[in-house]
This record gives C-alpha cells, sequence and structure tokens, in this order.
C-alpha cells in the first residue's frame, strides 16, 4: 500500500520518498497444503487461527490450484474461526466465511491470546496459518494451553529484489537528508538495519534515527522491533492504521515546529 502511504504524506504537506524493503513470495507448500485441507475438510480443527489477509489469500489460491477451492470455502464455513486483525476478516467476509472471534487494538499476538482465551484448547486440534515468518511466541503459547496444533506456512517476507533504495535511504538518514521515516511493519525495520548493517552504518543509522529523524511506527511491534536495533521511536498513533500514523506524525511535526519557532523568539 505505498501508493496510499505516499499520498497521505502529500495530503499533508510533506514530500513523499518510497524505499521498498519487504516483498511476500510463496512458498511451494502444495503437499502440505493438501494434507491441512483434508483435516480442514474432516471438520478436525477447533480452532483455525490466520493472523493476516496474506495468509487467508495464499491458502485459497492453493486451494484453487489443487481444484479443492469450494470444498475449502465450505470447510472454513463450518469452521470455528479467529482472526488477528481486520485485514484476514475482510478476506474472509468476502468469500461468506464466517469470523467469530477477533481482537481488539493494537491487534498483537498479545490481543489474539486474548480473544480466545475463553476457548479451551487442552488437548484439541489447532490450525495456525502463520504470517511472512514463523510466530514462535504464539505457538509456544497455544501449545502451552494444551493445543495440537498444525502450522502452515504460506508465504515469505524477503527483501526487495533490488534494495539500492535502501541503502541510498541509510546513506540519506544518517547524511541528515531525510525529516522522518515511517515504519509500518517489524521486518521492516529488520531490513532496513540489515542493509545498514552490510554497509557497516548500523550504529550510525541508530544515531541518527534517534537525533536527527523522526521516526514514526503504526505500533508496538513495529516499535518493539526498533528498540531492539536501539531506535526510540517518537511517534506512535493510537489506532495501528495508516491514516492515523500520518496525522499523528504530521501533528508531532506542527508540534515541534512550534516549539523551536517559540524558542528562537525568545532568544536575545
Amino acid at each position: 500500500m505505498s501508493g496510499e502511504l505516499a499520498d497521505l504524506v502529500t495530503r499533508y504537506g510533506g514530500r513523499p520518498r518510497l524505499a521498498p524493503a519487504v516483498r511476500e513470495a510463496p512458498l511451494a507448500a502444495s503437499e502440505q497444503v493438501a494434507a491441512f485441507l483434508d483435516r480442514l475438510s474432516r471438520g478436525e480443527f477447533a480452532l483455525v487461527i490466520f493472523l493476516t489477509g496474506v495468509g487467508v489469500t495464499a491458502l485459497l489460491r492453493e486451494a484453487e490450484h489443487l481444484d479443492r477451492l469450494n470444498e475449502s470455502i465450505a470447510a472454513l464455513r463450518n469452521a470455528r474461526i479467529a482472526c488477528r486483525g481486520p485485514k484476514p476478516v475482510a478476506v474472509l467476509r468476502r468469500h461468506a466465511i464466517p469470523v467469530h472471534l477477533t481482537t481488539r487494538e493494537p491487534f498483537t499476538t498479545t490481543e489474539l491470546l486474548d480473544a480466545v482465551r475463553a476457548v479451551d484448547l487442552t488437548g484439541r486440534h489447532v490450525a495456525l496459518v502463520h504470517y511472512g515468518e514463523r510466530n514462535a511466541p504464539l505457538a509456544a503459547a497455544l501449545q502451552e494451553r494444551g493445543a495440537d496444533l498444525e502450522e502452515i506456512c504460506l508465504y515469505e517476507w524477503l527483501l526487495p529484489e533490488t534494495v539500492e533504495p535502501l541503502r541510498a535511504l541509510v546513506v540519506d538518514v544518517i547524511g541528515g537528508g531525510v525529516d522522518a521515516v515511517a515504519f509500518t511493519s517489524q521486518v521492516q525495520c529488520r531490513h532496513l538495519f540489515q542493509i545498514a548493517a552490510d554497509m557497516g552504518r548500523a550504529e550510525a543509522l541508530t544515531d541518527a534515527l534517534n537525533t536527527r529523524t523522526t521516526v514514526a511506527v503504526i505500533g508496538p511491534v513495529c516499535r518493539a522491533a526498533l528498540k531492539e536495533h536501539g531506535v526510540n521511536p517518537r511517534v506512535m498513533p493510537a489506532v495501528p492504521k495508516m491514516g492515523p500514523l500520518m496525522a499523528a506524525l504530521a501533528e508531532y511535526h506542527d508540534l515541534t515546529s512550534k516549539e523551536t519557532a517559540d524558542k528562537e523568539t525568545a532568544e536575545p
């Protein structure tokens, strides 16, 4: 959704600069998907958990490749489903698949575990459709509650095919040429610092993001990923969505600009 984010930046008077930091690549999982769909169609899962809309779409796409789409949709309609956030809910509802358990904001693993807390998982089969990497803490928490967990990964998060925009961004942030950087996922944070480390400039990037560039994050998971690299974001919206993120960043910029102007006016 980089185009939508750039439009929001422009609307608030900024000059957007896009530096793609992640691509989603499908995994070859036809055999695993076929076995998963067998269990789903037999009604074996007491709960099916989706973390992302991309995960739902990938599962249905694989089901279609196996000529089992209608069967899979019917099975999902009969299953009890939990979703981490609004994106998987939206994809499921487009196929008239009801969602029984949803999370509150900010849609993290903590809120998902709270949402399924009332469900007795002891000795029951639970399906977990991961996002672009395995969510080990979530899997462990479900197993600690006694779930017999079936995990499936359908895509992975990779660096973009060309990393030159990220390399250029590292250079320009360190050089003071970027006023603000907005992160909308944890993997963006990790990939940016991976590139900076490859360039031997990770420490300089951390210093610049803490001193010269305003860092805005969409939610607490993203914030935690940056803090692992020593960065303390200054902006995080109350609602973890792009619109509130840009509004919060614009408000912070206006406030700091006013404080700077007031200070300069007060100086003799």
